[in-house]
């Protein structure tokens, strides 16, 4: 599909005769997967080139895997292309794929949720995009989304802007295929590279370069910036326990590789020090070190790399405002979030790096959850809480701030109830050890391990029941809690479908309850443990007026009512 070609090409209006109106994808990745294939069979070629397949510390297999590799990832590229098919009409966006197993997936266009455009390093230096449809994507069902790699930049940005930007009342088609804004100019959308002035204190920015000259796709340009990279967050992100996964995985790699090269990585390793002077836990002790400090300078550069020229500004849409993220080094990625679809907010942060006021930004939304694919719903990077709590209220677009609210303080009987759990489960394993230990199944010393643990789980339970607060404002449920991840969620009273109050035996004996708003957005439910029984029902009533109505009872002294 030409440049010129491509918004006539979404234009099918009605569902033709079978065989027309359907698109390939871009020919362009046969010759891209057909370099990448021979750039991963030179390390091979060169390696049997320059040394002896005799000698015993040459050992080039990893090389001739990482050659089959490419390779057959370009044939599977190849067959991929000549199977796949893609088509937008007015009410669907259709996709049939397949070799052996045919498949034809659908979505329905007013169920789309995202229109993500991404491109890899490879992608951008051939001028290719991959766009995936979202109709509410899980991480689990992914047959929900559409991807379609790869497409041309024209195409991508055409195929974005139909989706998201053309159903406009006052829209209409010319018939050179463009489509016109009855008083505004004619359009082209702008390609996925493209980003703006430098700004701020987040260094370079990219830059916006429209499809023609002297034309601009007016809703490319942000009514509101939030947020733009910063360089210094990287502190927030360097420490956290896939540093180790990510170390270890580096460092397997660099045995696999130099190994094929007769380098021999432990034997350099092992000769470094007297590991039999330091002794075993001495070694342990330099292992996390070095492990952890190369894992942190392994995450500081995966912050750079997929956070680059980030951007969270509100933009136009033909349907109100889109909430967009563009952001990467190598490979860039675009996410455009319907704000109508927008139900609240939500900041996490985590328990070990608290003291530093680290926080996970995110946003509720119909269709995306937290574990949605690529993580459709986090607007920022980790970093600074209290950043977070303004870009985040600034989402919200409310002149109060709902994050600054103050919440209100849950009964001291929730702290006793963690403390009894905590109790219960360190004297609940001690006693399985005690057993183990009698039986000569594990050491005498585990016994003690075990009594070690209960004054951390003491002071867990502390922090557990601090983390408890909520309150509620004219449009907003405010609930906070959690121990490993203290969760402050900002929720619209609007959006609750229904209330769970629920109450366990311990709870009953303690005169506590849970209560649950439930929503179709997010994860589909948000609890608040261990309020007040005296004040749940009042909390449950006022998170969503009128839903539990029918089920009170007046009391005779006026207020909300009562439960039969």
């Amino acid at each position: 599909m030409s440049a010129q070609a491509a918004p006539r090409s979404f234009e099918q209006t009605r569902d033709p005769a079978p065989g027309t109106g359907w698109q390939r994808l871009s020919a362009r990745i046969i010759w891209v997967d057909l370099v990448i294939s021979v750039l991963s069979s030179l390390p091979a070629v060169i390696a049997i080139w320059a040394f002896d397949l005799d000698d015993g510390a040459s050992q080039i297999w990893p090389l001739l895997g990482l050659a089959a590799f490419g390779v057959v990832g370009a044939l599977l590229d190849l067959v991929r292309w000549i199977v796949t098919r893609f088509r937008i009409t007015d009410s669907h966006v259709e996709l049939r794929t397949g070799l052996l197993v045919r498949q034809r997936r659908t979505i329905q266009r007013d169920r789309i949720r995202t229109v993500d455009v991404t491109a890899k390093l490879r992608h951008r230096v051939t001028r290719l995009r991959v766009v995936t449809i979202g109709a509410g994507q899980q991480t689990a069902a992914g047959e929900a989304a559409l991807p379609l790699d790869a497409l041309s930049v024209e195409d991508a940005s055409a195929l974005q802007r139909v989706l998201l930007r053309e159903s406009a009342p006052n829209a209409r088609r010319t018939e050179s295929g463009r489509t016109e804004v009855a008083g505004t100019d004619p359009v082209r959308s702008t390609g996925a590279e493209g980003g703006r002035d430098q700004a701020g204190s987040g260094g370079p920015q990219p830059h916006d370069h429209a499809d023609e000259p002297g034309t601009a796709d007016p809703t490319d340009e942000p009514i509101q910036v939030f947020a733009r990279f910063e360089p210094t967050w990287v502190i927030y992100n360097m420490f956290n326990i896939w540093a180790f996964v990510l170390a270890i995985g580096l460092l397997w790699g660099a045995l696999w590789l130099l190994s094929a090269v007769g380098i021999d990585l432990v034997g350099f390793a092992l000769g470094l020090l007297d590991w039999t002077a330091i002794g075993w836990i001495g070694t342990a002790l330099i292992a996390v070190v070095v492990v952890g400090a190369l894992g942190a300078i392994g995450l500081g550069v995966s912050y750079f790399i997929e956070n680059w020229n980030l951007e969270l500004a509100r933009v136009r849409s033909s349907e109100g405002t889109l909430l967009r993220t563009r952001k990467g080094l190598f490979t860039t990625r675009e996410i455009n979030r319907d704000e109508n679809r927008i139900r609240g907010a939500q900041i996490s942060e985590p328990v070990l790096w608290r003291w530093m006021g680290v926080s996970d930004t995110s946003v509720i939304t119909t269709g995306l959850d937290a574990w949605s694919a690529s993580e459709p719903t986090a607007i920022l990077p980790r970093g600074p809480v209290r950043r977070a709590r303004r870009v985040a209220g600034q989402v919200l677009g409310d002149s109060a701030n709902p994050f600054h609210a103050d919440l209100e303080r849950h009964p001291r009987t929730a702290l006793h109830r963690r403390l009894r759990w905590a109790t219960a489960t360190c004297l609940g394993i001690g006693g399985v050890l005690t057993v183990l230990s009698i039986t000569d199944v594990v050491p005498s010393w585990t016994i003690w391990a075990a009594i070690a643990f209960l004054p951390v789980s003491l002071v867990a339970a502390v922090l557990a029941y601090r983390a408890l607060g909520h309150t509620i404002t004219d449009r907003y449920v405010i609930t906070r809690s959690g121990l490993l991840n203290r969760s402050t969620t900002v929720l619209q009273r609007s959006a609750v479908s229904t209330i769970v109050i629920r109450e366990s035996v311990l709870q009953r004996w303690l005169g506590l309850r849970s209560v649950s708003t439930m929503t179709a957005a997010g994860d589909s439910g948000y609890d608040t443990p261990d309020i007040g029984r005296a004040d749940s029902l009042d909390f449950a009533v006022r998170a969503a007026p009128g839903i539990l109505d029918p089920f009170l009872v007046p009391r005779a002294e006026g207020g909300p009512g009562q439960a039969p």
